[in-house]
């Protein structure tokens, strides 16, 4: 006999409640965004954010229709503009976009391309054959996201015309007369209610365009800067143009660095439907600079396409050094580590139809982008170590000597790591830990010197926060090997205090504390301890960095107090600042108070009561400095810089990767010209420099 189902039995007034809401949810409740409407309702999906790094993408999004003009071929010169109202003009001189009825729209293709998602050359056949702007949405996201908008278009000997509001057209597509060329003219305004920044800045843009000019060899892109014109200035003007290409792009990036040989290598080639541009160079140094490209844009993850360059890289270098007798028949082959030490190398590819991983487009997926790579950096390479003996003999002997030095430095690591496992839960002897053993909710405070160390652990709250102090100053690791760099005694601590390895054994997941927070004094000291730290994680571990887990704590400079009135300031210009609010506190505070005060006029012995805030407060607040973080006391120290609820920290984030190698190279490299450029340019800018 079959068992009885049991069923449960929905009151009447339940079953009624249902009924009412589902009747309440119809049709009616589904709101469908139409036209742009949903770029305005939801602005970051499409460019990021509403800050700084949002209202530069809109600049790029107009400036990748001309990219894509110039890589088709039809276009030579683009310039961009900062106007003195707020407005930006982005210029080129390719076909110009078409102005003609769309079929489907029933518009004319111009304001198709403005007011439409997912409409313009980039779909289809016929209109490029590669672009940036793959999902279509480039120019009309920047029209929805502009108060103001009006673009000109030169074609068919006239110049034509449209103007947009808020994404909206404000009439038909119109001759405005005769013109003479081809190209397209985009002026818009930022819309003040979509963003939180409209300041342009001029050196962001500067260094997008002299990358996409590299990128885009044989075009012309100037920037002007006509903002100057409100202090009576004359505009700026700078033009980027690079018949090298990418080749040129290489020496930009060597610029502060010693080639280990004259030559640039270059090879440009189409194969299998895909256009390979590659550039490499080695230099005296011991980390890699690699910058892959598809489509102009940024393959910040790489991809198929760095995949088969490194694979070409490895095996031209191992079948040339054993031709040539470098590597004798006992010897291991070069590995990809031992050949990418030092080199810096620009691998750029034009494809038709690339397979981005992600929204970010972070990674290329194209299979065939691979094989092509592959293909023409071996021929290419091959070619150019054999008719370049000079330049072949410096690369392979570098190869070698990364291979000697990894040897040790694995044995270096080895020992490291075995010392780590030995001590077990005990961890370096300095390393005061925490008692949770959850990675999410810990935190490891690297300090400088005993005496900071000192006040942080009697200061921490020992649940879930771990004191490293330094002795000194750790090694400058842009300078060293990672074989030296495991000798060192603060660097080897603080390595296994994290638990993640380093170098290929690296593991994030092993990661023992989520906040790795770097605390050191408001000094110059302090300033070089912080920097050689940054250093050691930008090139070691950029990982952590780039998941979120760097942060510099924010202690303050004084205290400021006034009676039972203690204030902490964290900036030079708020202390006067915080002086009189203080001051005001305590005048608000005696209001209606009635003090007794002796008076002449009463007699000998006459005492009158007056207002308390008619008594001027003559003792001016206690100023004190704090010139390192031992002078403050543990209760202090928690208060004001370790306190979760009260704290203030900065999070370590890269912005832009290659300036970052840039200014890297610069402070912390062997050349001391360029860093003594560095400090004069900027030495201005400066604040809290105590000497």
């Amino acid at each position: 006999m079959p068992k009885k189902m049991k069923t449960k039995s929905v009151s009447a007034s339940e079953s009624e409640r249902k009924k009412a809401a589902s009747s309440d949810y119809t049709a009616k409740q589904i709101t469908v965004l139409e036209g742009l409407a949903p770029v305005r309702k939801r602005p970051g999906m499409y460019i990021g954010n509403t800050a700084s790094e949002g209202l530069h993408h809109m600049v790029w999004e107009v400036v990748d229709n001309g990219i894509d003009e110039a890589m088709a071929g039809y276009c030579k010169n683009i310039t961009v503009e900062l106007q003195k109202d707020g407005m930006v003009s982005v210029a080129d001189d390719g076909r110009g976009i078409p102005v003609e009825k769309h079929k489907q729209t029933k518009k004319s293709a111009l304001e198709t391309v403005m007011t439409m998602l997912h409409a313009g050359g980039k779909f289809g056949e016929g209109g490029y054959k590669v672009s940036g702007g793959l999902h279509g949405v480039g120019v009309s996201v920047v029209n929805a996201l502009s108060e103001y908008m009006r673009v000109e278009v030169k074609r068919e000997g006239k110049l034509w015309m449209q103007e947009y509001c808020r994404g909206k057209a404000q009439g038909k597509v119109k001759p405005q007369g005769k013109a003479q060329g081809t190209g397209t003219t985009v002026i818009f305004k930022p819309d003040a209610q979509i963003f939180t920044v409209l300041d342009f800045n001029r050196e962001t843009i500067l260094d997008h365009l002299r990358q996409q000019a590299y990128l885009t060899k044989g075009v012309m892109i100037n920037v002007i800067d006509s903002r100057l014109a409100k202090r009576g200035q004359r505009p700026f003007e700078y033009s980027f143009y690079f018949e090298g290409g990418i080749a040129s792009y290489v020496k930009h990036l060597n610029a502060h660095t010693a080639p280990k040989h004259p030559n640039v290598f270059y090879i440009e080639k189409q194969l299998e439907g895909v256009t390979v541009e590659v550039a490499l160079r080695y230099v005296e140094e011991y980390r890699e600079a690699i910058f892959s490209f598809a489509n102009n844009i940024f393959t910040v993850e790489g991809g198929m396409h760095l995949t088969g360059f490194r694979t070409a890289l490895t095996r031209s270098l191992n079948n040339f050094a054993r031709k040539q007798g470098f590597l004798k028949e006992k010897e291991e082959n070069l590995t990809s580590d031992d050949v990418k030490e030092g080199l810096t190398a620009v691998i750029s590819v034009k494809i038709r139809e690339p397979q981005f991983e992600g929204q970010t487009k972070a990674k290329l997926g194209n299979v065939e982008a691979k094989s092509a790579v592959d293909s023409v950096t071996s021929e290419g390479f091959q070619i150019f170590l054999e008719e370049n003996p000079k330049d072949a003999e410096a690369i392979i002997g570098k190869c070698i000597l990364a291979s000697r030095a990894r040897v040790a430095a694995r044995a270096a690591r080895d020992s490291v790591l075995r010392k780590g496992a030995l001590e077990g839960f005990t961890l370096p002897g300095k390393l005061a830990d925490c008692s949770s053993r959850n990675p999410d909710e810990c935190e490891l405070y690297i300090v400088e010197g005993d005496s900071a160390g000192g006040s942080a652990k009697q200061g921490r709250d020992r649940q879930f926060q771990a004191i490293l102090p330094l002795r000194g100053k750790i090694l400058n690791v842009e300078r060293a090997r990672l074989d030296r760099m495991l000798s060192n005694n603060e660097i080897k601590s603080l390595i296994i205090a994290m638990g993640t390895n380093i170098g290929e054994q690296f593991d994030l997941a092993a990661l023992r504390y989520n906040r790795i927070i770097i605390m050191t004094d408001a000094d110059v000291d302090g300033a070089h301890i912080r920097t050689l730290l940054l250093t050691f994680f930008f090139r070691h571990f950029p990982q952590l960095i780039s998941a979120g887990h760097i942060f510099i704590a924010q202690p303050p400079l004084y205290r400021v107090q006034l009676g039972k009135d203690v204030r902490y300031v964290y900036r030079d210009e708020e202390l006067q600042k915080v002086q009189d609010e203080i001051i005001a506190e305590k005048k608000k505070m005696q209001k209606g108070l009635k003090v007794k005060k002796e008076t002449p006029a009463a007699g000998a012995a006459g005492v009158v009561e007056e207002d308390a805030a008619a008594v001027e407060i003559t003792a001016a607040p206690s100023i004190q400095r704090y010139k390192g973080l031992g002078e403050m006391n543990p209760s202090q120290l928690w208060e004001t810089t370790m306190d979760p609820a009260h704290r203030l920290m900065k999070q370590v984030t890269v912005e832009d990767s290659e300036k970052a190698d840039d200014v890297f190279d610069v402070l912390m490299g062997d050349d001391v010209v360029p860093r003594k450029h560095f400090i004069q340019t900027h030495a201005k800018s400066v604040k809290n420099l105590d000497i």
